[in-house]
């Protein structure tokens, strides 16, 4: 009986932390996006979706924008489960929870743009150095430490019961 409960406390804190770090990130790449491109959240949007639907989705209507924000929160929902798959596993890693989140958000960015975006059908684009930089710090702020954090209490809370 307490294996259930506690698997739907995960179930449920990694649904709210990946709604959450999901966000963040989101939120970090639209401001991102307006203040380095002059580009709004419906492009932004778009560009996500552009992954799936190729480069016809930046002339796409409403459903192509509704599609490239689900596409982004399965995303932020996947890396969340993983982390909280793999923090058990992590051992004395845990330690410094600030160091792991900063790591994961590397993490995130070097599989994100080094092996699953190549397959996408967006377009190959040349990475920019300051760029590259920026997006690497928002995966890290935005994700990578308060999934880190959350991750940690969570398990430390559960460890005192």
């Amino acid at each position: 009986m307490t294996i259930k409960k506690s698997k739907k406390s995960v179930a449920v804190t990694v649904l709210w932390c990946g709604l959450l770090v999901g966000t963040l990130d989101i939120l970090a790449a639209f401001a991102n996006a307006y203040i380095s491109f002059e580009m709004g959240p419906i492009s932004v949007l778009k560009y996500i979706a552009s992954a799936l639907f190729g480069p016809t989705a930046i002339t796409g209507g409403t459903d192509i924008v509704i599609y490239g924000l689900l596409m982004h929160y399965a995303i932020a929902y996947f890396f969340t489960a993983l982390y909280f798959f793999l923090y058990p596993r992590l051992g004395g890693a845990t330690q410094n929870s600030i160091l792991i989140g900063v790591l994961y958000g590397l993490f995130i960015w070097l599989l994100m743009n080094l092996v699953v975006v190549p397959f996408t059908k967006i377009p190959h684009r040349h990475m920019h150095a300051p760029q590259t930089i920026i997006n690497i710090l928002i995966l890290m702020v935005m994700i990578g430490v308060p999934l880190a954090i959350l991750t940690n209490n969570f398990y430390a809370s559960k460890a005192k019961r």
